[in-house]
């Protein structure tokens, strides 16, 4: 590497590729229920992190409140987004109303943890928000 070169820590390699991909995900609970506790939340995380280790992606950040969760997932080109939501959501469902069935039960019923949408949107790095915005990416 060059030593002029500082390399950026979100930016990944492969064999094939180099990569910086961000997502923003939100999960909205069943009928927008209040579901969540402060514990709740914090087990959440835990197991988000965890299902994103399997992918071998990396949850930047987390945060939530009663009704629905927020992530910034840092992802490798080859997950498929449809199918790290559907883990993220599958196992944090069966984890958490199996550890807090009680609480659960009193908001959620019919086996559902999750609204079956949810919103995702791409972020672009620092760096080319910063391109955009000063106008160099432009011909």
């Amino acid at each position: 590497m060059s030593p002029r070169w500082n390399p950026n820590p979100d930016v990944r390699t492969g064999r094939h590729v180099v990569h910086n991909l961000h997502v923003h995900l939100v999960f909205v609970t069943k009928y927008r229920r209040n579901a969540f506790t402060d514990v709740m939340l914090t087990r959440c995380e835990e197991v988000m992190r965890e299902v994103c280790t399997d992918f071998e992606a990396e949850l930047k950040q987390f945060n939530g409140e009663q009704d629905h969760v927020h992530l910034l997932v840092h992802y490798p080109p080859k997950v498929q987004l449809s199918k790290l939501v559907n883990s993220l959501k599958g196992v944090s469902s069966r984890r958490l109303r199996k550890e807090y069935d009680a609480h659960v039960r009193r908001y959620l019923w019919g086996g559902h943890f999750w609204s079956g949408s949810y919103f995702a949107e791409s972020r672009h790095s620092q760096r080319s928000r910063k391109r955009r915005s000063t106008g160099q990416d432009q011909r």
